[in-house]
């Protein structure tokens, strides 16, 4: 069910920072439409930080609705409050998600047994399928990967979000985990090697802009065709390089906007992408197809 390109998507807003609806009704389409394989909406990627909690549960509730079962919905969840977290994780179940991504506490900076507790007090809490989400570069708090085999002989726990670029990190935790517990890349730009080592599939940045394209990635790797995995890959390399010279996601939101999707509402303390890297993501987009 969870497995090739897994969007997560960027959150198109007004001017004024106001969630525009009408055009993430569209954008969800656009998706479906372009082959993406499920959508991971309120994830760092869609300004979660900057979404209060209201808001967060509503455009988890607004994409699952839209997409009517056409495609799964993995909701990002994550907080550095476990009763937030397990508050968030409610709510999306609620909204008939398929399953949540927890990104790791931030900030607070847990030790391991921390990090255990934590998922476990979450897995209790609400009967959803949970992935495990490790981007310490992020969030300066680096899930080890013996905590992470640790926590996948909890039942609903069932895959991690591995977003160190570290291949051989990505074949420990594989090693010592169940049988059928997913790996998912978070780092697009070793995506292709992370897939063809046993990774199920990627939550990507990149297939915001070039969702086909990346898809197709996805399914030449877990077929097993390197070939056109690495001509795919070659396509997409300037994008997996080019969409963070800014943080994430101020990049992807100005080429959307380039593209036509998006209206160029960010939300402080994130800003417009600087106008010295727009012919640089142009060409990238360029490069992709998608301009």
């Amino acid at each position: 069910m969870f497995k090739g390109s897994m969007v997560a998507m960027a959150t198109p807003m007004h001017e004024d920072g106001a969630v525009d609806y009408d055009t993430l009704a569209d954008y969800v389409e656009f998706h479906i439409e372009n082959d993406t394989d499920v959508l991971v909406p309120a994830g760092t990627t869609g300004e979660s930080a900057t979404l209060d909690h209201a808001e967060h549960c509503e455009l988890i509730r607004f994409v699952v609705k839209q997409a009517r079962g056409r495609v799964p919905v993995i909701a990002g969840t994550g907080s550095n409050s476990t009763q937030e977290t397990i508050e968030l994780t409610q709510c999306a179940k609620d909204a008939g998600a398929d399953a949540c991504l927890l990104v790791t506490p931030y900030y607070n900076k847990p030790t391991q047994e921390g990090l255990v507790l934590h998922y476990e007090a979450v897995a209790k809490a609400v009967a959803i399928p949970l992935i495990l989400y490790n981007v310490p570069g992020r969030t300066a708090c680096d899930m080890l990967a013996p905590t992470a085999v640790r926590l996948s002989k909890l039942d609903n726990i069932i895959g991690i979000k591995e977003a160190t670029g570290d291949i051989s990190r990505c074949q420990e935790i594989l090693a010592g985990c169940r049988e059928g517990f997913l790996l998912i890349s978070g780092d697009d730009a070793t995506a292709m090697e992370f897939m063809l080592a046993g990774g199920k599939g990627v939550i990507t940045v990149t297939g915001n802009v070039a969702p086909r394209l990346f898809h197709t990635l996805c399914m030449a790797c877990l077929e097993g065709e390197r070939t056109k995995a690495l001509q795919a890959n070659a396509r997409l390399e300037r994008l997996n390089r080019d969409l963070f010279v800014e943080s994430n996601p101020i990049p992807v939101k100005w080429c959307l906007t380039e593209m036509g999707l998006f209206p160029a509402g960010i939300r402080l303390p994130m800003t417009p992408l600087s106008s010295a890297y727009h012919e640089t993501l142009r060409e990238a987009l360029q490069l992709a197809g998608s301009l």
